[in-house]
This record gives structure tokens, C-alpha cells and sequence, in this order.
């Protein structure tokens, strides 16, 4: 007998199917970019339900929409520059892009969702025409300020025929981690079709699933995040929208990502590799038509959750200080899921000073500058964002190594890292 829908669930933003099936239940949080002013800190947030269901129709996992894309996009705390490993990742894709697609001053680079210009910068640099379309004002300010154009706009099909109208179609369309943060899946995917080029080629990179699972990385599940990519829900998906994927990179960005590289029906011409059907033969033979491997995932987030608790407790009953490093949606996602507040982790610091004087969602643990994790020397530094793990050991070990603190890393298990 079939599962009945759950009225709470609705139906696939991808397939219109009903969605039946919990990936996992992470209970309520508030929204994992919404930081909190000093001024707001005697004052209640309002928390929704982390409960992504899998569609067995398409095999996209996907959140409801409780809040419209406006309310969180349109000021925004996430700077990408912040990051020296993602701005150096951005500049070997503009290398290795330019020499692939013969990319020079005639032509047209348009990112959607172009943040702070991390990565149109290095387009610019090469004397490459580039546009920006970023819907946070507050961070396209920041782009326009090094000189790179910037479209304040959420992208659909009538703002991209706007855009195409006055700047012409772009020979090549990048959309790095937006895929999942779009509740009008099929609106927004139109729209980058629409600002192609017959020719032209849309690259996509979006975090992968089958890293999320078997990476155990519950928390870059958050409301920001809409919908959770396999290679085998995308190329469905993207066909549905008249786009042909050709061709896949997998990355080691946020902790496991894909490049997805698709045409508007074959027009650019590059054949299909072979590590595209590669991937979805090992996506399949691993289960990702499977619900059962869906299923599965549930019990090890919640046994992961009893673990890190048990570290902290263990440190804080012992006497030793924890401190955070960095304020990421992911770490918030981690916080609130398994309660942690500022009786186990002191403050957590952030290099964005955007943060700094504001407190995490939800939780409520003061964000400081890096400086304040210097003066405090606690003897364990619980690092949040993990994939950035080797940057944050690399740029802090020797200062924690010097007062005989360590590093704790939380996912996909709690490690203990001596710097």
C-alpha cells in the first residue's frame, strides 16, 4: 500500500508529483542567515520546521517554502571574498573557462547570484564584459564598488529578457551555489536558459547529495537551501526545461559539490562525456533511486547529534573553554538541531565583520572578531564551517598550538584535531 502525501509536504516544485517520503526531521530553527543586532537580543525570532521530504517521482529532496526568497536574499550577511580558498577557486574556473570556450573582450560572462564579484573579478581582470545579477543590495554594493556591473534583481523569465534586452545573451551563464536556494525552481531555471546564447553554456555548481549523505552533513540542510541535487534528479530536471547537461566536474568545494555544464538543446556543441554517464551509473548503483537510502540517513544525523553532545559536555564538565570558529548557515543549522547555547560553546568568531556585535539565530552565541579567539586561548576550538577546515588549522595553528589548544571538527564525526 503507497504512502499517502503529506498535506504539510506538498507536491514536487520540480515535478508537480506528491511528496510523501521524510529525507530526515531536524526539528525547528529560525532562518540560518538571519543574525541577530544587538539591539533585537531581548526579542523572540520565529522558528520553522527543517523537514526535508525526498519526491520518488524525480528524487529531488526539497524543503517547503516558509519564507518568500525576498525576505532572506535581500540583505544578505554572506560575503564570499571572505574566503580566500573559494576566491582561488573561482579564479581557477575563470582560467580554466576563458581557455575552454575561447572566452575574450566580445564576449558576455553573466553570474546570477554574483555576490561580492568573487568570481567576476577575475573575468574583468582578463578584459572580459561581465554582469552581475545579485539580488542582496547590500552585497551588490559591494561588488559595484570594485568596479564590476551588478543588476539588483531576482532572476526569472521576464527579468532575463530584460537583461538579454539591454546587455545581449551571455556566451556563458555561471550560477555557483544558487541552484538550491530557489524556491520557483522552473521560473529561475527559464531565466538562465533565457539569458543564453544559442551557443552559449550554463555551468552550475551546487552542492552534491551523495556527499551530504555519506559525508553525514546534516547541517548544510537550512531554509536557505530549497531543494538537495543528485546528478539524477538534475539532468530530469534540467530536460524538463528544455536544457541539455553534457557534462559534470566533482568538486571538493562545500564539502563536496558538482559542476553541472548544460546547452539550450545541444546548441553549443560539445559532446557528452564519459564521466557524466559515469556518475549517474554510480549515483544509481549506490541507491539515489532508492528510498530506502533516503531513509537511512535519519538515524545516523541522530545519533551523530547525541555524540557531539557528549563531546561537549565531556569538555565543559572537565573545565575546559570551547570557543567557535565562524558563523556559516551551516553551523547554525548544527547549533539549534542539537541545542547547543553559550553554557557549552563560549562565542564562536567570524572574519566577516558584517557578524561581529550580532549573534547566531536561534542559539544566540555572541559573533566576534577572530582577535577575541586569540585573546580567550580556550583550550578547544570547535571549527563550524568544516569544509574550510584546513584553511582555519593552516591560518590558526600555530597561535592555538602555542597556549596547547586543539581543534575539534564536528562533521561527518567528531575529530579532534592537534594543530
Amino acid at each position: 500500500m503507497s504512502t499517502p502525501p503529506d498535506p504539510a509536504a506538498g507536491a514536487c516544485r520540480a515535478c508537480g508529483a506528491p511528496l510523501r517520503h521524510t529525507f530526515v526531521d531536524l526539528g525547528l530553527s529560525p532562518l540560518c542567515e538571519s543574525f541577530v543586532a544587538a539591539e533585537d537580543a531581548d526579542r523572540g525570532e520565529v522558528f520553522y520546521p527543517l523537514h526535508p521530504y525526498v519526491c520518488t517521482a524525480c528524487w529531488l529532496v526539497q524543503l517547503h517554502e516558509y519564507v518568500a526568497p525576498e525576505e532572506i536574499f535581500s540583505e544578505y550577511a554572506y560575503f564570499s571574498s571572505f574566503s580566500d580558498s573559494w576566491v582561488e577557486h573561482a579564479r581557477r574556473y575563470a582560467d580554466a573557462m576563458t581557455e575552454r570556450l575561447g572566452l575574450g573582450p566580445a564576449s558576455l560572462v553573466v553570474e546570477v547570484a554574483s555576490n561580492d564579484g568573487y568570481l567576476l573579478q577575475h573575468f574583468v581582470e582578463r578584459g572580459i564584459p561581465v554582469l552581475g545579477v545579485e539580488p542582496a543590495a547590500n552585497v551588490a554594493a559591494a561588488a559595484v564598488a570594485k568596479g564590476i556591473p551588478t543588476e539588483v534583481v531576482f532572476l526569472g523569465p521576464g527579468s532575463a529578457a530584460d537583461l538579454v534586452g539591454r546587455s545581449g545573451p551571455a556566451d556563458l551563464v555561471v550560477a555557483n551555489n544558487v541552484f538550491a536556494h530557489v524556491p520557483d525552481l522552473r521560473g529561475f531555471t527559464d531565466g538562465l536558459a533565457t539569458l543564453l546564447a544559442p551557443h552559449g553554456v550554463l555551468t552550475i555548481e551546487v552542492a552534491h547529495l551523495a556527499r551530504l549523505v555519506e559525508g553525514n552533513q546534516f547541517d548544510t540542510i537550512y531554509h536557505e537551501h530549497f531543494q538537495y541535487w543528485s546528478v539524477v534528479a538534475a539532468e530530469r530536471f534540467l530536460a524538463s526545461r528544455g536544457l541539455r547537461l553534457f557534462d559534470v566536474e566533482e568538486l571538493a568545494s562545500h564539502g563536496g559539490s558538482i559542476r553541472l555544464c548544460a546547452d539550450r538543446d545541444g546548441g553549443s556543441g560539445a559532446p557528452r562525456s564519459a564521466r557524466l554517464d559515469e556518475l549517474l551509473a554510480r549515483e544509481r548503483a549506490a541507491g539515489y533511486e532508492d528510498l530506502a537510502v533516503y531513509q537511512a540517513f535519519a538515524e545516523r544525523v541522530h545519533r551523530t547529534k547525541r555524540r557531539i553532545l557528549s563531546y561537549l559536555i565531556e569538555a565543559r564538565d572537565a573545565g575546559r573553554r570551547v570557543v567557535g570558529y565562524g558563523a556559516p548557515g551551516k553551523g547554525n543549522t548544527l547549533l539549534n538541531y542539537c541545542g547547543i547555547r553559550t553554557d557549552l560553546v563560549e562565542f564562536t568568531v567570524d572574519r566577516n565583520p558584517y557578524k561581529h556585535g550580532r549573534f547566531t539565530p536561534g542559539a544566540r552565541l555572541p559573533i566576534r572578531p577572530v582577535e577575541a579567539l586569540l585573546e580567550a586561548r580556550p583550550d578547544d576550538v570547535l571549527i563550524l564551517p568544516w569544509n574550510l577546515r584546513r584553511e582555519i588549522v593552516a591560518q590558526l595553528g600555530d597561535a592555538v598550538r602555542g597556549w596547547g589548544g586543539r581543534f575539534v571538527v564536528p562533521i561527518p564525526e567528531v575529530e579532534v584535531v592537534e594543530p
